[in-house]
């Protein structure tokens, strides 16, 4: 049985005890991990003022000294221990070099004409701790840099653009940009959401992971733009979020894209369009996961504040017994429920033709609205719609057959 090669204890960070990748010293002489001190230190509450070894305070304009010295000689060890044909088990390969903005920022003057090599080593950082996400966002003209790329800035490399683009979607998707700072970007970067929505378009079997980044950067983009911005969104992007909705790609960023598009009237009229209404049905029809539904039935409910979404709605042979079901359902939250009663109350004010009436009590949604004014943990919103829904189809509902009694003596008074 192999043995683990064993690590020289000062190679060791005091905190996680594991190899450390990025060593620095505090002012008290005592070396850790980077990403070890400064969760340390969150975990306190932000102190930067103690030392957990020695215990000791320390200064507050203390730094994180990088200790180049252990650095070099952990990775000459773990050159060497790799070399040695000892039977052990060999130990991580990964070059370890430390991080800041200054090298961040050697990178993106480095990258010009090439950018691919550049772009695949700020992959590299991004992905290898919280603190090279915060070199990478920090570093002037970083997030710039990587939009330009995805707005289709030129390589001459004899890589194919859509392997640099790729590579920075997929940074710009890790790093966390704050909603002020997407709004900004937007602003200097007009033609990224168009770009995004290109990326979209992409079926191929290896272009899956880039059509996910994609989703989640729109859905952070649109949720930083203001409501007079979202309305000037281009049919397109409804089209292509449709698609991603029906490939199951990143399902809940795209329900989340949609939720937050739909604070326009207009995008509620492309969306429905685009066939998203269909989508969602589907979606409550047959999406295990509790918060997907909610998210469905949340951009549903705008969704049929138009007439173009209701007619969606009713075009689908099993729309509104769909949203019936995920009435009192107990794998969606009462807020879920009430969202559901609001999309059958759209239905009934709009477009009840007697057709629609009669499928509401076929499907079982009278008898789940009869319920609703039942329930103690039915919300007054759910409860007041209910109430208009079954007021406003009485006549036809009120002594049917269909509805059981216990149900028929519950039905409100007129």
């Amino acid at each position: 049985m192999e043995e683990e090669a064993q690590v020289p204890s000062f190679f060791l960070c005091p905190i996680s005890l594991q190899l450390m990748k990025d060593p620095v010293t505090l002012a008290t002489g005592i070396t850790y991990d980077r990403d070890s001190i400064q969760r340390w230190w969150q975990l306190a509450g932000g102190r930067h003022n103690t030392c957990p070894v020695s215990n000791l305070t320390l200064p507050d304009s203390a730094q994180l000294t990088p200790n180049l010295t252990l650095l070099r000689l952990i990775q000459a060890w773990l050159a060497a221990a790799n070399s040695c044909d000892t039977g052990e088990t060999p130990l991580p390969t990964t070059k370890i070099s430390p991080v800041d903005a200054a090298h961040v920022a050697e990178l993106l003057d480095d990258a010009g004409e090439h950018p691919l090599p550049a772009l695949r080593r700020l992959r590299s950082i991004v992905a290898g701790s919280e603190h090279g996400k915060r070199c990478v966002e920090e570093a002037p003209g970083a997030v710039d840099f990587l939009a330009s790329v995805i707005v289709g800035e030129e390589n001459g490399d004899g890589f194919e653009p859509s392997t640099v683009c790729d590579e920075a979607l997929g940074i710009l998707r890790s790093i966390q940009v704050g909603e002020r700072g997407l709004a900004d970007l937007v602003a200097r970067n007009p033609g990224i959401v168009e770009s995004l929505t290109a990326t979209l378009r992409r079926r191929r079997e290896d272009r899956n992971r880039s059509r996910d980044d994609a989703v989640h950067l729109l859905n952070q983009i649109l949720g930083a733009l203001p409501r007079h911005r979202l309305a000037s969104l281009d049919e397109e992007l409804f089209r292509e979020v449709v698609r991603a909705l029906q490939d199951r790609v990143s399902t809940k960023a795209a329900l989340h894209l949609l939720v937050s598009a739909s604070r326009s009237g207009r995008n509620r009229v492309k969306a429905s369009l685009a066939g998203a209404v269909g989508a969602l049905v589907e979606i409550l029809l047959d999406e295990p996961e509790r918060r997907a539904c909610e998210l469905a039935l949340v951009a549903m409910d705008r969704a049929c504040r138009c007439a173009e979404g209701r007619a969606e709605l009713l075009a689908h042979a099993a729309g509104v017994a769909a949203v019936a079901k995920r009435m009192l359902c107990a794998r969606v939250s009462e807020t879920a429920s009430e969202r559901a009663v609001s999309v059958l109350w759209s239905v009934a004010r709009h477009t009840a033709t007697p057709r629609v009436v009669r499928e509401m009590m076929q499907v079982g949604a009278v008898g789940k609205l009869c319920l609703v004014l039942q329930a103690e943990y039915s919300g007054e919103k759910s409860k007041e719609k209910a109430r208009d829904i079954l007021k406003w189809h009485a006549a036809a509902w009120r002594r049917s057959p269909c509805l059981s009694p216990h149900l028929q003596i519950s039905y409100p008074s007129l």
